[in-house]
């Protein structure tokens, strides 16, 4: 199982979006500052993440919603219309 994931920046609630196939294991990396793009602003929190069964799905899902503002921006409109 692979995942594309999204997480919150508790320090300035930023955005981090990223895939992988251990979810538990990269939030703990996020976390511990070993992730470059992410340690000025951890620690972050799971907001959400979607589930596929390969990581080439996974991928283009994740260099979909990266490359596309408007995909991006609906999916942010579902995950934050909640909270």
């Amino acid at each position: 199982m692979y995942f594309v994931y999204v997480l919150k920046s508790i320090v300035d609630e930023s955005t981090y979006l990223g895939q992988t196939k251990d979810l538990e294991r990269r939030l703990e990396q996020h976390n511990r500052g070993v992730v470059a793009s992410t340690k000025s602003k951890k620690p972050y929190v799971l907001v959400y993440y979607e589930a596929y069964m390969d990581r080439e799905t996974a991928v283009q899902r994740e260099q979909h919603l990266k490359r596309s503002r408007f995909e991006k921006l609906k999916l942010f409109e579902r995950i934050f219309a909640a909270t």
